[in-house]
Protein backbone atom coordinates (compact mmCIF):
# COMPACT_ATOMS: atom_id res chain seq x y z
CA UNK A 1 0.00 0.00 0.00
CA UNK A 2 1.32 3.37 -1.16
CA UNK A 3 2.28 5.50 2.12
CA UNK A 4 -0.40 8.11 1.25
CA UNK A 5 -3.22 5.78 1.22
CA UNK A 6 -1.60 4.39 4.05
CA UNK A 7 -2.61 7.35 5.96
CA UNK A 8 -5.67 7.92 4.14
CA UNK A 9 -6.68 4.95 5.74
CA UNK A 10 -5.32 5.42 9.05
CA UNK A 11 -6.79 9.05 9.64
CA UNK A 12 -10.28 7.07 8.55
CA UNK A 13 -9.97 5.09 11.28
CA UNK A 14 -8.73 7.00 13.77
CA UNK A 15 -11.99 9.56 13.31
CA UNK A 16 -14.43 6.30 13.52
CA UNK A 17 -11.92 6.34 16.99
CA UNK A 18 -13.36 9.87 17.98
CA UNK A 19 -11.75 12.37 20.49
CA UNK A 20 -8.93 14.73 19.89
CA UNK A 21 -4.99 14.50 20.10
CA UNK A 22 -5.31 15.31 23.99
CA UNK A 23 -7.15 11.81 24.33
CA UNK A 24 -5.04 9.90 21.74
CA UNK A 25 -1.78 11.18 23.64
CA UNK A 26 -3.21 10.30 26.82
CA UNK A 27 -2.71 6.60 26.23
CA UNK A 28 0.88 7.07 25.20
CA UNK A 29 1.86 8.93 28.78
CA UNK A 30 2.78 5.74 30.75
CA UNK A 31 4.83 4.95 27.64
CA UNK A 32 7.41 8.23 28.57
CA UNK A 33 9.44 8.29 31.58
CA UNK A 34 8.48 10.69 33.74
CA UNK A 35 12.30 11.68 34.13
CA UNK A 36 11.36 13.20 30.57
CA UNK A 37 7.87 14.21 30.94
CA UNK A 38 6.33 15.25 34.49
CA UNK A 39 2.92 14.69 35.56
CA UNK A 40 1.74 18.50 35.79
CA UNK A 41 4.08 19.13 32.05
CA UNK A 42 1.39 16.20 30.68
CA UNK A 43 -1.80 18.01 31.82
CA UNK A 44 -0.07 21.33 29.85
CA UNK A 45 0.45 19.08 26.61
CA UNK A 46 -3.29 17.70 26.93
CA UNK A 47 -4.67 20.71 27.03
CA UNK A 48 -3.29 22.17 24.06
CA UNK A 49 -3.48 18.76 22.62
CA UNK A 50 -7.25 18.51 23.21
CA UNK A 51 -7.66 21.22 20.41
CA UNK A 52 -6.48 18.92 18.04
CA UNK A 53 -7.95 16.69 15.55
CA UNK A 54 -6.97 13.49 16.47
CA UNK A 55 -6.65 12.00 13.15
CA UNK A 56 -3.01 14.18 13.31
CA UNK A 57 -2.10 10.52 14.81
CA UNK A 58 -2.08 9.22 11.36
CA UNK A 59 1.75 11.24 10.59
CA UNK A 60 4.89 12.16 12.92
CA UNK A 61 3.95 13.69 16.24
CA UNK A 62 6.31 13.86 19.54
CA UNK A 63 8.46 16.01 21.33
CA UNK A 64 11.13 17.93 22.49
CA UNK A 65 12.96 17.32 25.07
CA UNK A 66 15.20 19.78 26.98
CA UNK A 67 18.29 17.23 28.41
CA UNK A 68 19.77 20.45 30.05
CA UNK A 69 17.37 21.31 32.61
CA UNK A 70 16.33 18.97 35.40
CA UNK A 71 12.43 20.41 34.94
CA UNK A 72 10.43 17.41 32.34
CA UNK A 73 8.50 19.40 30.30
CA UNK A 74 8.27 19.08 27.08
CA UNK A 75 7.56 21.14 23.65
CA UNK A 76 4.80 19.50 20.82
CA UNK A 77 5.28 18.19 17.73
CA UNK A 78 2.68 17.37 15.31
CA UNK A 79 2.10 17.04 11.21
CA UNK A 80 -0.51 17.26 8.51
CA UNK A 81 -0.89 17.08 4.94
CA UNK A 82 -3.33 19.51 2.54
CA UNK A 83 -6.25 17.25 1.08
CA UNK A 84 -6.73 15.31 4.14
CA UNK A 85 -9.41 15.01 6.91
CA UNK A 86 -6.97 16.72 9.41
CA UNK A 87 -6.96 19.61 6.71
CA UNK A 88 -10.45 19.69 6.72
CA UNK A 89 -10.92 20.02 10.68
CA UNK A 90 -8.33 23.52 10.39
CA UNK A 91 -10.70 24.59 6.95
CA UNK A 92 -13.71 24.81 9.27
CA UNK A 93 -11.77 26.11 12.15
CA UNK A 94 -10.68 29.11 10.09
CA UNK A 95 -14.57 29.47 8.50
CA UNK A 96 -15.81 29.06 11.96
CA UNK A 97 -13.37 30.93 14.23
CA UNK A 98 -11.88 34.07 12.35
CA UNK A 99 -9.65 34.54 15.63
CA UNK A 100 -8.12 31.07 14.98
CA UNK A 101 -4.79 32.65 13.70
CA UNK A 102 -3.43 28.89 13.32
CA UNK A 103 -5.84 27.72 11.11
CA UNK A 104 -6.08 30.95 8.83
CA UNK A 105 -2.69 30.62 8.16
CA UNK A 106 -2.82 26.95 7.56
CA UNK A 107 -5.01 27.25 5.34
CA UNK A 108 -2.97 30.26 3.59
CA UNK A 109 -0.54 28.19 2.92
CA UNK A 110 -2.36 25.19 1.87
CA UNK A 111 -4.13 26.90 -0.56
CA UNK A 112 -0.81 27.53 -2.01
CA UNK A 113 -0.32 23.83 -1.87
CA UNK A 114 -3.51 23.30 -3.87
CA UNK A 115 -3.38 25.21 -7.07
CA UNK A 116 -2.89 23.63 -10.14
CA UNK A 117 0.43 22.46 -10.94
CA UNK A 118 1.23 24.55 -8.01
CA UNK A 119 5.39 25.55 -8.04
CA UNK A 120 5.41 25.04 -4.11
CA UNK A 121 3.86 21.80 -3.85
CA UNK A 122 6.74 20.68 -6.64
CA UNK A 123 9.29 21.59 -4.16
CA UNK A 124 7.53 20.41 -0.64
CA UNK A 125 4.86 17.77 -1.52
CA UNK A 126 2.15 18.65 0.64
CA UNK A 127 2.76 18.33 4.20
CA UNK A 128 3.07 20.67 6.51
CA UNK A 129 5.01 20.87 10.21
CA UNK A 130 4.03 22.43 13.71
CA UNK A 131 5.99 22.97 16.78
CA UNK A 132 4.08 24.48 19.98
CA UNK A 133 6.01 25.86 22.29
CA UNK A 134 4.80 24.31 25.68
CA UNK A 135 6.90 23.89 28.23
CA UNK A 136 9.36 26.35 27.05
CA UNK A 137 7.34 29.33 27.34
CA UNK A 138 5.25 30.56 30.42
CA UNK A 139 1.87 31.33 28.70
CA UNK A 140 0.77 30.17 25.51
CA UNK A 141 -2.49 30.98 25.44
CA UNK A 142 -1.66 33.83 22.14
CA UNK A 143 1.02 31.81 20.81
CA UNK A 144 1.21 30.42 17.14
CA UNK A 145 2.86 27.21 16.30
CA UNK A 146 6.63 27.20 14.58
CA UNK A 147 5.55 25.94 11.46
CA UNK A 148 7.96 23.91 8.96
CA UNK A 149 8.57 22.97 5.63
CA UNK A 150 10.87 20.24 3.82
CA UNK A 151 11.49 20.06 0.56
CA UNK A 152 10.96 16.23 0.07
CA UNK A 153 9.69 16.38 -3.05
CA UNK A 154 12.27 18.45 -5.19
CA UNK A 155 15.70 18.37 -2.80
CA UNK A 156 17.69 22.19 -2.57
CA UNK A 157 21.16 20.97 -3.16
CA UNK A 158 24.25 22.91 -2.63
CA UNK A 159 25.46 24.71 -5.54
CA UNK A 160 22.99 23.46 -7.82
CA UNK A 161 20.84 26.93 -8.36
CA UNK A 162 18.00 26.63 -6.70
CA UNK A 163 17.55 30.52 -5.57
CA UNK A 164 14.19 30.49 -7.10
CA UNK A 165 12.86 27.28 -5.05
CA UNK A 166 14.56 29.19 -1.63
CA UNK A 167 12.41 31.82 -2.55
CA UNK A 168 9.43 30.44 -3.01
CA UNK A 169 9.54 28.29 0.08
CA UNK A 170 10.19 31.37 2.11
CA UNK A 171 7.47 33.17 0.80
CA UNK A 172 4.92 30.94 1.07
CA UNK A 173 5.82 30.74 4.58
CA UNK A 174 5.96 34.28 5.97
CA UNK A 175 3.11 35.54 3.69
CA UNK A 176 0.88 32.53 5.25
CA UNK A 177 1.81 34.27 8.68
CA UNK A 178 1.35 37.92 7.59
CA UNK A 179 5.24 38.84 7.01
CA UNK A 180 6.43 40.77 4.32
CA UNK A 181 10.11 40.27 3.64
CA UNK A 182 12.32 43.30 3.24
CA UNK A 183 15.25 43.20 0.49
CA UNK A 184 17.99 42.21 3.19
CA UNK A 185 16.51 39.79 4.57
CA UNK A 186 15.49 38.02 1.14
CA UNK A 187 19.30 38.80 0.43
CA UNK A 188 20.39 37.35 3.49
CA UNK A 189 18.44 34.17 2.81
CA UNK A 190 19.47 34.16 -0.41
CA UNK A 191 23.75 33.96 0.02
CA UNK A 192 23.49 31.61 2.85
CA UNK A 193 21.91 29.47 0.45
CA UNK A 194 24.36 30.00 -2.40
CA UNK A 195 27.01 29.64 0.02
CA UNK A 196 26.25 25.80 0.95
CA UNK A 197 28.72 23.32 0.02
CA UNK A 198 28.64 20.68 -2.65
CA UNK A 199 26.68 17.42 -1.40
CA UNK A 200 24.64 19.29 1.39
CA UNK A 201 21.40 20.16 1.13
CA UNK A 202 18.26 22.32 2.49
CA UNK A 203 16.25 20.21 4.79
CA UNK A 204 13.66 22.25 6.12
CA UNK A 205 12.62 25.78 6.41
CA UNK A 206 10.73 27.57 9.50
CA UNK A 207 9.29 30.71 10.98
CA UNK A 208 8.17 31.43 14.58
CA UNK A 209 5.14 33.49 14.41
CA UNK A 210 5.06 34.18 18.49
CA UNK A 211 9.01 34.49 18.70
CA UNK A 212 11.36 37.29 17.82
CA UNK A 213 11.59 37.42 13.44
CA UNK A 214 13.58 35.05 11.44
CA UNK A 215 13.69 32.29 8.99
CA UNK A 216 14.86 29.05 10.19
CA UNK A 217 17.21 27.28 8.13
CA UNK A 218 18.33 23.66 8.40
CA UNK A 219 20.86 22.96 6.51
CA UNK A 220 22.88 19.04 6.44
CA UNK A 221 24.93 17.18 5.12
CA UNK A 222 28.38 18.76 5.89
CA UNK A 223 31.02 16.26 5.72
CA UNK A 224 33.95 17.64 8.54
CA UNK A 225 34.29 19.90 10.97
CA UNK A 226 36.62 22.20 8.74
CA UNK A 227 34.14 22.03 6.21
CA UNK A 228 31.05 23.76 8.09
CA UNK A 229 33.62 26.04 10.45
CA UNK A 230 33.92 27.40 6.72
CA UNK A 231 30.56 28.04 5.51
CA UNK A 232 30.03 29.54 8.93
CA UNK A 233 33.22 32.11 8.57
CA UNK A 234 31.88 32.34 4.36
CA UNK A 235 27.71 33.17 5.72
CA UNK A 236 29.06 35.58 8.71
CA UNK A 237 27.79 33.89 11.32
CA UNK A 238 27.72 36.52 14.14
CA UNK A 239 29.40 34.03 16.73
CA UNK A 240 32.69 32.53 17.44
CA UNK A 241 34.03 29.58 14.90
CA UNK A 242 36.33 28.67 17.92
CA UNK A 243 33.05 27.67 20.01
CA UNK A 244 32.07 25.71 17.42
CA UNK A 245 34.91 23.62 16.85
CA UNK A 246 35.71 23.15 20.65
CA UNK A 247 32.28 21.25 20.54
CA UNK A 248 32.57 19.41 17.62
CA UNK A 249 36.07 18.34 18.83
CA UNK A 250 34.86 16.74 21.91
CA UNK A 251 32.34 15.10 19.97
CA UNK A 252 34.56 13.41 17.39
CA UNK A 253 36.84 11.82 20.30
CA UNK A 254 33.76 10.02 21.81
CA UNK A 255 32.21 9.06 18.79
CA UNK A 256 31.97 8.47 14.66
CA UNK A 257 29.90 11.59 13.56
CA UNK A 258 29.06 10.63 10.10
CA UNK A 259 27.48 14.00 8.73
CA UNK A 260 27.11 17.42 10.62
CA UNK A 261 24.08 19.58 10.09
CA UNK A 262 23.20 23.35 11.14
CA UNK A 263 20.29 25.11 12.00
CA UNK A 264 20.67 29.18 11.43
CA UNK A 265 18.24 32.04 12.20
CA UNK A 266 18.40 34.41 9.52
CA UNK A 267 17.51 37.63 10.59
CA UNK A 268 17.46 41.54 8.46
CA UNK A 269 20.88 41.73 10.19
CA UNK A 270 22.35 38.37 8.76
CA UNK A 271 22.84 35.13 10.39
CA UNK A 272 22.00 35.35 13.98
CA UNK A 273 24.22 34.57 16.84
CA UNK A 274 22.52 30.95 17.84
CA UNK A 275 23.48 27.64 16.30
CA UNK A 276 22.05 24.41 16.26
CA UNK A 277 24.41 21.67 15.66
CA UNK A 278 22.89 18.16 14.91
CA UNK A 279 25.53 15.58 14.77
CA UNK A 280 25.02 12.63 12.31
CA UNK A 281 25.82 9.28 13.40
CA UNK A 282 23.39 7.29 11.38
CA UNK A 283 22.46 8.41 8.19
CA UNK A 284 18.65 8.94 7.67
CA UNK A 285 17.03 9.09 3.67
CA UNK A 286 13.60 10.43 3.61
CA UNK A 287 13.15 8.05 0.93
CA UNK A 288 13.94 4.83 2.31
CA UNK A 289 10.95 2.81 3.78
CA UNK A 290 12.76 2.41 7.01
CA UNK A 291 13.55 6.14 7.49
CA UNK A 292 11.29 5.90 10.84
CA UNK A 293 12.61 2.47 12.10
CA UNK A 294 15.79 3.33 14.29
CA UNK A 295 17.74 -0.27 15.59
CA UNK A 296 17.55 -1.10 19.40
CA UNK A 297 20.94 0.49 19.86
CA UNK A 298 21.41 3.19 16.86
CA UNK A 299 21.54 5.94 19.77
CA UNK A 300 23.84 4.49 22.79
CA UNK A 301 27.06 5.49 21.08
CA UNK A 302 25.80 9.40 20.85
CA UNK A 303 23.93 9.33 24.14
CA UNK A 304 27.17 7.63 25.85
CA UNK A 305 29.14 10.47 24.33
CA UNK A 306 26.45 13.01 25.84
CA UNK A 307 27.30 11.48 29.17
CA UNK A 308 30.63 12.95 29.32
CA UNK A 309 28.68 16.44 29.13
CA UNK A 310 28.08 18.71 32.19
CA UNK A 311 25.46 20.30 30.78
CA UNK A 312 23.30 17.30 30.68
CA UNK A 313 20.81 16.02 33.11
CA UNK A 314 22.76 12.34 33.53
CA UNK A 315 19.12 10.31 34.16
CA UNK A 316 17.61 11.57 31.08
CA UNK A 317 19.89 9.97 28.69
CA UNK A 318 19.06 6.19 30.00
CA UNK A 319 15.32 7.31 30.19
CA UNK A 320 15.85 8.38 25.85
CA UNK A 321 17.50 5.39 25.25
CA UNK A 322 14.68 3.45 26.94
CA UNK A 323 11.99 5.20 24.28
CA UNK A 324 13.77 3.46 21.38
CA UNK A 325 11.32 0.82 20.62
CA UNK A 326 10.63 -2.33 18.17
CA UNK A 327 7.26 -1.83 16.14
CA UNK A 328 4.42 -2.65 18.55
CA UNK A 329 0.99 -3.21 18.53
CA UNK A 330 -1.84 -1.68 20.19
CA UNK A 331 -5.62 -2.61 20.28
CA UNK A 332 -8.03 0.41 20.09
CA UNK A 333 -11.68 1.04 19.46
CA UNK A 334 -11.12 0.85 16.11
CA UNK A 335 -9.20 -2.32 15.49
CA UNK A 336 -5.45 -2.24 16.17
CA UNK A 337 -2.53 -0.21 14.91
CA UNK A 338 1.29 -0.31 14.75
CA UNK A 339 3.04 2.06 16.89
CA UNK A 340 6.76 3.15 15.56
CA UNK A 341 8.66 4.99 18.22
CA UNK A 342 12.24 6.57 18.54
CA UNK A 343 14.85 9.49 18.41
CA UNK A 344 14.32 11.61 15.15
CA UNK A 345 17.53 13.36 16.39
CA UNK A 346 19.45 15.37 18.85
CA UNK A 347 20.74 19.17 18.50
CA UNK A 348 23.11 21.10 20.28
CA UNK A 349 22.35 24.73 21.03
CA UNK A 350 25.76 26.98 20.69
CA UNK A 351 24.87 30.56 21.65
CA UNK A 352 27.07 33.31 23.67
CA UNK A 353 29.95 31.83 22.20
CA UNK A 354 29.23 28.22 24.25
CA UNK A 355 27.03 25.04 24.28
CA UNK A 356 23.98 26.35 26.49
CA UNK A 357 21.07 23.91 25.50
CA UNK A 358 20.94 19.87 24.48
CA UNK A 359 17.62 18.78 22.66
CA UNK A 360 16.47 15.24 21.75
CA UNK A 361 13.49 15.50 19.52
CA UNK A 362 11.14 12.07 19.78
CA UNK A 363 8.74 10.75 17.43
CA UNK A 364 6.08 8.38 17.16
CA UNK A 365 4.22 7.24 13.80
CA UNK A 366 0.75 5.14 14.25
CA UNK A 367 -0.40 2.99 11.09
CA UNK A 368 -4.14 1.85 11.01
CA UNK A 369 -3.10 0.01 7.26
CA UNK A 370 -2.53 -3.50 8.52
CA UNK A 371 -5.86 -4.51 9.39
CA UNK A 372 -7.43 -2.70 6.13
Amino acid sequence: MHIDEAVRVTQDRLFEEGGTMGELLERFQNRVSPVLIGNKEWEDIFKRARKLPITMGALPFGFELPLHTHRPHADLGVSLASGTRTAAFFQERAQSDRMDETARAIMRLFKQMETKNSPLSKIVGRKLMLEYDIGSVKDDKHSLPGMFLRPGERPILGTHGQVNDVAMVVDALTSCIGWELDDPERENVKQIYLAQPEDTRMDSFGVFPSRSRSVRLAIMGFKSQQEICRYLERIGWAGQIAAVEEVIARFKERVCIARIGANIDVQKEGAGPTLGLTLIVKQRYTKDSRYWIDGQTDWDPFLSALAHEKLVVPEKLPALADWVSRPTVIFAKSGSYILLRGIHHIKLVIAKNRLQKVKAYIFMVLSGAISS
